[in-house]
């Protein structure tokens, strides 16, 4: 037993009982694990690692503009009113009235004289074109006939007069093409009169 006298008031056995210890730890075995036994997966087969098939994307090619729009849509057609349209009192398509007065030789004037005399004023197109064909006419007459006049003392004016009649009837060709499609059709040179005769030439109620 240790006194107090004594230098090392440890347990003498202490060391002993530490180097017991440690051998009885080093001995110590794992246990081993009593828990679920770990399943093994089986190999994935060919069917269930096959690629799927894309889907169709074919409708969404367009690039998407806010819209939704089917793959297979049609916009549909809307009729060109001026062909449906009929005119009022003149009881033909806008397209045929606006085309009259462009033909060539006596037609044209005629067919511009009737539609400014029976056509009201609300009919603005069919109007306009009347009063520009008529006046596209007047132009052309006149022309023709200064043209005439000279042609009495020189001969160049006499081809001269010739030429421009054959350039007029085709250009009044196209014109009463384009009026027939409904595209416009506009003279600035003969701006002034085709306003005075639209004004001038009216429906007496």
């Amino acid at each position: 037993m240790a006194t107090k006298y004594d230098t090392n008031p440890l347990d003498p056995d202490f060391p002993a009982k530490i180097k017991a210890e440690a051998e009885a730890l080093a001995a110590t075995q794992t246990l081993g694990y009593t828990g679920p036994e770990t399943r093994q997966f089986a190999e994935p087969s060919e069917e269930q690692t096959r690629r799927f098939v894309p889907s169709d994307t074919s409708g969404y090619a367009q690039p998407y503009t806010g819209q939704y729009v089917p793959a297979h849509y049609q916009t549909a057609g809307f009729a060109d009113q001026s062909i449906s349209r009929k005119v009022e009192k003149a009881g033909l398509p806008e397209n045929v009235v606006t085309a009259l007065p462009y033909i060539p030789l006596y037609i044209g004037i005629v067919a511009s004289l009737l539609i400014l005399l029976f056509v009201p004023k609300s009919e603005a197109k069919a109007r306009f074109h009347a009063a520009q064909g008529l006046a596209i006419h007047i132009a052309i007459l006149i022309v023709t006939s200064l043209l005439g006049v000279l042609g009495n003392i020189t001969g160049v004016a006499r081809a001269g007069s010739v030429i421009f009649q054959l350039a007029m009837t085709v250009m009044l060709i196209v014109w009463a093409i384009k009026a027939w499609k409904g595209k416009p059709v506009h003279i600035e040179s003969v701006d002034g009169l085709t306003n005075w005769l639209e004004e001038k030439i009216a429906v007496k109620s």
